[in-house]
């Protein structure tokens, strides 16, 4: 007998991607607890790990090296990820706050933010210099100075072992292109403070092997354009400042009204803080029964604790103590593949102490990069006939890519009688039909989607345009919108919080369209899917399938390519950054781009058939033939990628059957890809079409002139 799955029962909340959370997310995926729900709250789709930044700005690693990519981490744990900062943690409410989306409620918290840097209240700073975190901003303008040519004079503000090992990776990388005019260590104090004499001395010889100049007890006044202003009327010219000084905890958490020393979250034994539903770790937390320095090994030997106590809230079980260790090695990288290694007191340094360190630090990223992959079901047997063909060699695509393919439709929808009233008007291929009231003209739609997000926000939005597509696609206005929802098995807690969530962000995309959510449906099944019955006014006649004509031009105003990302993603095969933007692409709005193609010959939306799909049901309607260039189809970033690497959608096949005529290949195969709330399609008049994507352009959309219409028969040809 088929077992349900476990209904969900509460909330584990982990805000920030900081190195403990990583950590305890790859323990999660591969041991989770029946009945919890987690969601991790970060700023971006990635995590850095600080540990092998200095070998990064010396050339030793790549950008890539760097990063944990949490949307992979999360999809491997089961966890919802919301891309945004923390503002606020309302603890009576038990309400997380970010800015843009509904409050996030947790029943367990666990912060693991990091801290901040004092240095952009230095005057001039935010200006004039780049911080070494962010580390995203960072690179760039790294990359950036590493790709001229002339010579460069670079300055770190903070003389502690962080900003060391920066200046000493910025001469190095400089000196290999031999562009290092002069670096400078600035600190208002004496620099290494932290570390042993013998240490020092050796830290102290690279400096001046790397001809860095130390300055110490030096007060800066301010960062200018032009360099370094210091306390009696000196100056230091200055090509790239940074700076590692000031570390200080971020200033909300001290405002959420836990108990907080020096800003930074008091926290006891078992990790948990002055509030015994919310837990903190790594640098943004203070162990108040024996305190450590901010160091990333505390917060790696803190995960294996604070995983199990969070699973022991959550179930009502016994927690567990955190011990630090005494004394830990500190390994500093010193410019070439050369690095110190210091503990209780003992000292060494060389090229053996760096493989130690690259070895201890690659090992620890490699924990991120193989993950487990997601299998597909066990099949019982004995079996019917055709089970494992049906099932495929894929887990199924959310998204468009769940949907039936465009020959079962169509074949499905020519076996019903044409309508018999006369106020309703069904038109072939077209997903909108019209009908008349009066002398109103009104158009109704209906689409939903399974899940191909576990945020319920993210979906309701993605789902939300993904309706209005077909009422954009007329060029009628948004009127009202009637909601369907299936939950997965949840308690009644977390009922409420999911359609609170669903019903805020799903109301907001239609008020910003001009619509309003008059009711729906609400059922429970064994995953999240959402949709709406749209209806919309149009006040000209309606734009369709039919009216392209030979010499219009193709306008598409989204790239394509969201189909096989999302495939990429369930499988843990695409990248965070592009899985994240594929996401914003399906929720930015195409109503400008509905009004300014209003005049449009003929229009669709881009969803389920791809690309190639509906441009064939625009030549099958209006009687046309279409010529793509393919080099001019916008492509979503990472798709073509995955694409060459043989990622394909689960209704790609089915897709692809349209038209077996054009040839194959990564590009090709792409406009086969189904997409979730593309974009529109528009037949154009030659004449007109340069401004009109121009228009498309400066209203924000990557819109392109793919190709142009041609006569019959209805059929695709492509060109390079």
């Amino acid at each position: 007998m088929h077992q349900p799955p476990l209904p969900l029962t509460k909330d584990l909340v982990l805000i920030g991607g900081g190195h403990t959370h990583a950590l305890v997310l790859r323990k999660w995926g591969m041991m989770p607890l029946p009945g919890a729900r987690v969601t991790v709250i970060n700023p971006g789709p990635t995590a850095p790990y600080s540990g092998m930044l200095p070998g990064f700005v010396a050339g030793h690693y790549d950008r890539e090296a760097l990063d944990i990519d949490l949307v992979k981490l999360s999809r491997f744990a089961g966890a919802r990820v919301i891309l945004g900062a923390a503002k606020h943690i309302d603890l009576s409410r038990r309400e997380i706050h970010v800015a843009g989306r509904p409050p996030i409620a947790f029943d367990i918290a666990s912060v693991d933010v990091g801290i901040t840097s004092d240095m952009p209240r230095l005057p001039g700073f935010s200006e004039f210099a780049t911080p070494a975190k962010p580390l995203g901003p960072f690179a760039s303008r790294w990359h950036g100075i590493l790709r001229g040519s002339d010579p460069v004079r670079v300055a770190v503000i903070g003389g502690g072992v962080a900003g060391v090992e920066l200046v000493l990776a910025m001469a190095h990388a400089l000196k290999q292109l031999n562009r290092l005019q002069a670096a400078h260590l600035i600190d208002s104090g004496k620099i290494l403070t932290a570390i042993g004499t013998k240490a020092q001395a050796k830290l102290g010889q690279a400096l001046a092997e790397y001809g860095v100049t130390v300055l110490e007890d030096t007060k800066i006044e301010a960062v200018t354009a032009a360099g370094i202003s210091m306390a009696g009327d000196q100056d230091l010219p200055c090509d790239f400042i940074t700076g590692t000084a000031g570390a200080r905890a971020y200033e909300w958490v001290a405002q959420t009204g836990l108990e907080c020393e020096y800003g930074f979250i008091c926290t006891d034994k078992e990790l948990r803080s002055s509030d015994p539903a919310v837990f903190a770790a790594g640098d943004c937390a203070q162990f108040v029964p024996d305190p450590r320095p901010k160091a990333g090994v505390y917060a790696v030997r803190q995960a294996p604790i604070l995983y199990h106590n969070l699973r022991s809230a959550l179930s009502g079980k016994k927690l567990y103590s955190y011990k630090p260790q005494n004394d830990y090695l500190k390994l500093i990288s010193m410019g070439r593949k050369s690095a110190l290694g210091e503990r209780f007191g003992t000292t060494m340094a060389g090229p053996l102490v760096w493989r130690l360190k690259d070895q201890i630090d690659q090992s620890f990223m490699q924990k991120f990069k193989e993950l487990p992959k997601m299998e597909l079901p066990n099949v019982p047997q004995p079996h019917a006939e055709g089970v494992m063909e049906a099932l495929g060699d894929k887990p199924a695509c959310g998204g468009c890519g769940s949907k039936l393919g465009r020959g079962v439709l169509k074949n499905s929808l020519e076996t019903l009688p044409a309508p018999v009233r006369s106020d309703v008007v069904s038109l072939p291929g077209d997903d909108a039909a019209l009908l008349a009231i009066g002398s109103t003209t009104q158009v109704i739609s209906t689409d939903h989607l399974r899940a191909l997000t576990a945020d319920p926000v993210i979906m309701a939005r993605i789902a939300a345009h993904h309706a209005l597509g077909d009422i954009w696609a007329m060029g009628a206005k948004p009127q009202a919108a009637t909601v369907t929802a299936i939950l997965p098995r949840l308690s009644s807690t977390l009922q409420e919080r999911s359609m609170a969530e669903i019903m805020k962000s799903a109301q907001a995309v239609f008020s910003d369209a001009g619509a309003e959510i008059i009711g729906g449906h609400s059922s429970t099944g064994d995953e999240l899917v959402l949709g709406f019955t749209v209806t919309g006014l149009v006040d000209h006649a309606p734009v369709t399938l039919s009216g392209a004509r030979p010499g219009d031009v193709i306008i598409l105003t989204k790239p394509i390519g969201s189909g096989t990302i999302m495939a990429a993603e369930m499988a843990m095969d695409a990248d965070g950054a592009n899985v994240a933007e594929a996401l914003t692409q399906m929720m930015q709005s195409q109503g400008k781009a509905s009004a300014i193609l209003a005049r449009a010959h003929a229009m669709t939306d881009v969803t389920g058939f791809g690309l190639a799909g509906h441009l064939l049901g625009i030549c099958e309607a209006s009687g046309v033939g279409a010529k793509v260039a393919l080099g001019r189809v916008p492509v979503m970033n990472g798709a073509l990628k995955l694409a060459e690497a043989g990622t394909r959608s689960s209704l790609f096949a089915q897709n692809r059957e349209i038209a077996p005529y054009l040839p194959s290949g990564p590009g090709e195969d792409l406009l086969f890809d189904p997409q979730t709330a593309g974009g529109l399609l528009a037949a154009i008049p030659k004449e007109t079409s340069e401004d009109t994507l121009e228009q498309l352009k400066n209203a924000g959309y990557r819109a392109e002139i793919i190709g142009a219409f041609q006569g019959g028969p209805a059929s695709l040809t492509l060109e390079g």
